[in-house]
């Protein structure tokens, strides 16, 4: 139906029509609002579906943050593919503010992202922890590792504003609420790196970039002295959504990937610093027993 067509049908304007632009009427706004709720409305019939199937099939669309998505999508697609071949994936790659908005508008099903997140609406399941490493000019290779106050004084290039990234690395500098000295931004951790490289500065990766983004660098990377700096990956999704169960399959699958991600030979076990944890994989969180975790999600794929 044309909006003229639909405008006539209701009975009264949706579009105010100018001669150089148009906006939505006031009455417009409201239609909008409620047509968006009826077409989620919609969405949820078709997740209600795919729910009762009771496995992963049909389109599922996740979102994952930049910092996140390059370095552990491959690995998850292809698992994904190999398991669960009638799943047909669409991935959203966006900072955590627009992932959020997303998910809460029913545009997404989950979202992988650095935790917590603090938003009342949506269900928080932590998969794995990651520290960062120190990327540094390949010269200052086997010089002592500076602490976070000595980082504090030093150059420190770090993602631009809006980046959950930029904010846990300056939390490691105990600069909360404002940057370091001389601290320059990009809007990726390869440009970040590549000015590592070209001695601008240092900066904080996380581990799981290392293998792909020093690959071609002259820098050096070393670890931190414990305590390390580190983040929690996790996924989220609506407390209403009805894919619950399927989503905590899926989450089995991303803590799957992400351990054989830092199993891969080129990957960065040789990266020297405190002696590492047994087992070499990411340090996952503690979760429910399997048949605990299977019964969850037989409940959460019955509601």
């Amino acid at each position: 139906m044309q909006i003229k067509e639909l405008e006539e049908a209701l009975g009264a304007v949706l579009i105010e029509r100018g001669a150089r632009q148009v906006r939505l009427t006031k009455f417009g706004e409201e239609a909008a609002l409620r047509v968006r709720d009826i077409l989620r409305s919609v969405d949820e019939l078709g997740d209600f579906a795919r729910a009762s199937r009771g496995w992963l099939a049909g389109q599922l669309h996740i979102g994952m943050i930049p910092t996140i998505a390059p370095y552990l999508l491959p690995t998850v697609i292809g698992n994904l593919t190999r398991m669960h071949p009638e799943l047909d994936v669409h991935v959203r790659e966006a900072l955590t503010s627009r992932l959020i908005q997303e998910l809460v508008e029913g545009r997404l099903d989950t979202a992988i992202v650095a935790l917590p997140v603090s938003e009342p609406s949506l269900t928080e399941v932590a998969l794995f922890a990651e520290n960062f490493l120190l990327v540094r000019p390949g010269e200052d290779e086997g010089t002592p590792v500076p602490s976070s106050e000595t980082l504090r004084e030093m150059r420190l290039l770090l993602l631009e504003e809006g980046h959950c990234f930029r904010d846990q690395a300056l939390s490691f500098c105990n600069m909360q609420s404002s940057p370091p000295r001389e601290a320059l931004d990009a809007s990726s951790l390869s440009t970040l790196v590549q000015m590592v490289s070209a001695g601008m500065g240092v900066t904080l990766i996380p581990e799981m970039a290392v293998a792909v983004e020093t690959r071609s660098a002259s820098v050096s990377v070393a670890r931190f002295k414990d305590p390390q700096p580190a983040r929690t990956v996790g996924m989220i999704w609506r407390k209403t959504s009805p894919l619950a169960g399927q989503l905590l399959q899926l989450s089995e699958v991303v803590c799957r990937s992400a351990d054989a991600l830092r199993e891969q030979p080129d990957g960065h076990r040789a990266i020297p610093g405190p002696k590492q944890r047994s087992g070499g994989g990411y340090a996952l969180k503690r979760r429910a027993p399997r048949r605990k975790r299977l019964a969850v999600n037989s409940r959460l794929a019955r509601r």
